[in-house]
């Protein structure tokens, strides 16, 4: 490392939710595409990049990306649709989800938030195919790794919406 770089490292501890129900991948798979409405990063940006409040940028965001769990889907990978070619051949997919409003409120505390916002869930296929595994870290387990209470708030704030989330996916 040369002289004109500072490199640092801090260590912290994720906590991974393991959530198991026997509800089928599909039927999951569909409650959360069904809670969750549907934007990219670039919707985002055209959006933000208008002349308009943040009121405004807030109302619209609502009204035309977000779900009735207050999130929305942001990418689908599929990884179920490549690892058969290893020999695994069970389902599984990442979700990447999350709001802009949730975000900001993590990260006007602190811009590193911005590395774990937004959320990842993974979603796979029992073994047996007789139900389902989704696993996701807590997000206030990686946003906040100092004492920050207003950024802990906010975080935390986000792990209820998305253990929420993950809730009425199975069990409706």
């Amino acid at each position: 490392m040369n002289a004109c770089v500072d490199r640092r490292t801090q260590e912290f501890t994720g906590l991974r939710v393991l959530v198991d129900t026997r509800t089928q991948f599909e039927t999951v798979c569909d409650r959360l595409r069904e809670l969750m409405g549907r934007a990219t990063i670039p919707d985002l940006v055209a959006l933000a990049r208008e002349p308009i409040s943040e009121v405004e940028f807030a109302r619209r965001i609502n009204e035309r990306f977000v779900g009735p769990s207050g999130f929305m889907l942001f990418a689908e990978i599929n990884h179920g649709g490549w690892i058969s070619k290893f020999g695994i051949n069970r389902s599984t997919r990442r979700l990447i989800l999350g709001n802009p409003l949730i975000a900001i409120t993590m990260l006007r505390h602190d811009l590193i938030a911005g590395l774990f916002a937004p959320v990842e869930i993974l979603v796979t296929e029992h073994e047996d195919k007789q139900g389902t595994n989704l696993v996701y870290v807590q997000p206030s387990s990686l946003i906040v790794v100092e004492d920050n209470a207003p950024l802990r708030s906010a975080a935390e704030a986000l792990d209820t919406k998305l253990a929420d989330l993950i809730a009425s996916a199975v069990c409706p």
